[in-house]
This record gives C-alpha cells, sequence and structure tokens, in this order.
C-alpha cells in the first residue's frame, strides 16, 4: 500500500554551524528590517503601539500613515485614509467627485448636501478653459456643479438625483464619517505645467561671448569718432 510520506531532512550539522550562524543572522536582520519597508501601511493604535500591515485597519481609532505604494494612492484618493472599511471600500470601486467654480451657489448647496449625507468625496475646480474641455470630456457638458460617482456623470445640482444614484452605489444614507472629518483642499481639474525661468543672457553668458561683445562695443565706438574726425567731402585732410 503506497499513501502520502514525508521525508525527513537531514539533522542540521553543529561543525557547519559556527560558519552559518552570521549568515543565518544577517538573513534574519534582513527580513526583520524588511517588514516596514514591505508594509504598506503604519498604524498607531489608541494604546500607542505600533505595528506595520498591508492592510489598512478597521479601528477608526487608529492613526493611519500609508507607506510606498499606499501613499501614492492616497495622494490621488486621500479620502479614502482613515474612513471606516465600509466607506473605505465604496471610495476605491466608485469615488466621488464633484465639479465646482467660483461664484456658483448651486456648488455651495451640493457641497453642503454632500456633507450632511456623510459622503467623502474630493473636489475639483473648474475656471480655464482647458478645465471646462476636461469637464465636457468627463460629464458630458461644461456646466457646474457635476458628479461623477464612478465612471457615472451627473450634471447640475438635484437632492433626489444625486440621492438615487449614491443609494444605487451603495453609500448609506445617514453619515458614518468620522468626527472631525473634512475633505481634501479642492484642486485644479487640469494642472497647469509650471513656466519656465527666465534666465538673463549677462548672467549665463560665458566669458568669451562677453569679451567678444566688448570688443565689438569698442570697435563701434573707435569707427564712430573716426566718422565724426572725417574730413567734409571735397576737402583734404593733412
Amino acid at each position: 500500500m503506497h499513501g502520502a510520506t514525508t521525508r525527513l531532512q537531514r539533522p542540521f550539522s553543529p561543525l557547519l554551524s559556527p560558519l552559518l550562524s552570521p549568515l543565518l543572522c544577517a538573513g534574519l536582520l534582513a527580513l526583520a528590517g524588511a517588514g516596514p519597508a514591505l508594509a504598506q501601511y503604519k498604524v498607531v493604535g489608541p494604546d500607542g503601539s505600533v505595528t506595520y500591515t498591508d492592510r489598512p485597519p478597521a479601528d477608526t481609532r487608529a492613526r493611519v500613515t500609508p507607506l510606498g505604494r499606499a501613499a501614492a494612492a492616497a495622494a490621488a484618493a486621500p479620502t479614502a485614509v482613515n474612513l471606516p472599511a465600509e466607506l473605505r471600500q465604496l471610495t476605491q470601486r466608485y469615488p466621488v467627485t464633484l465639479y465646482t467654480s467660483g461664484d456658483c451657489p448651486a456648488c455651495d448647496s451640493g457641497r453642503q448636501w454632500l456633507g450632511q449625507r456623510g459622503v467623502p468625496y474630493r473636489e475639483r475646480l473648474v475656471s480655464t478653459e482647458q478645465d471646462a474641455q476636461a469637464l465636457i470630456t468627463l460629464v458630458g457638458a461644461r456646466s457646474v456643479p457635476a458628479l461623477t460617482i464612478g465612471a457615472q456623470p451627473v450634471r447640475g445640482f438635484s437632492e433626489g438625483e444625486w440621492a438615487a444614484y449614491l443609494d444605487a452605489a451603495g453609500y448609506p444614507r445617514e453619515s458614518k464619517l468620522p468626527k472631525g472629518w473634512q475633505p481634501p483642499p479642492p484642486m485644479a481639474l487640469v494642472e497647469m505645467p509650471p513656466r519656465p525661468a527666465v534666465v538673463e543672457a549677462s548672467a549665463t553668458a560665458s566669458p568669451a561671448a562677453t569679451s567678444s561683445r566688448a570688443a565689438a562695443r569698442a570697435a563701434a565706438r573707435a569707427a564712430a569718432a573716426e566718422a565724426a574726425s572725417a574730413p567734409a567731402p571735397g576737402s583734404v585732410r593733412f
């Protein structure tokens, strides 16, 4: 009868331990140091204990600091940090973005309504023609306020319409946001590249170029002086 077997390993030879011990210690130290490096979150518990994990904790009292890829993701969707697990999952599947502009009472109303319902969102400002064109691509119009819930665009502010789409996405009807939660600061919808710095030619000119320009100016002055002292036509200079 043949069954599953387990092959026993040969006992570790104590003669080799002095040679391998430094290597094993170095390996263990490397693994210990790799814990924080491979972790995606640093978690400081209510009791002050610090742990590293690849998943954000469910305990909303803990202070969470994203690391590595999680930090980059938090920068793209900062509202997902320190949220209850239910809201965290929703912001990953159906992130909510509010599109606004300055001097827009309806935008103020939509922003207030989202806060009262407890919807974590990020805000994008539409203030340039590039922003308006990008808004058309996203929601099909260049009017604000506008909302996207995942890939679903919603134009204009209507409590009933916004509530219906948020209900369909699974957002709770009563706020479950942590106390004191605030949305991240509004950002431009289209980030303009920085203007190139203006460099004065005199500040970066090479010594050779500077010397050449000085010689040219001296030659011009000499030519002007010679022309001023030249005799008039028909006369003779002694």
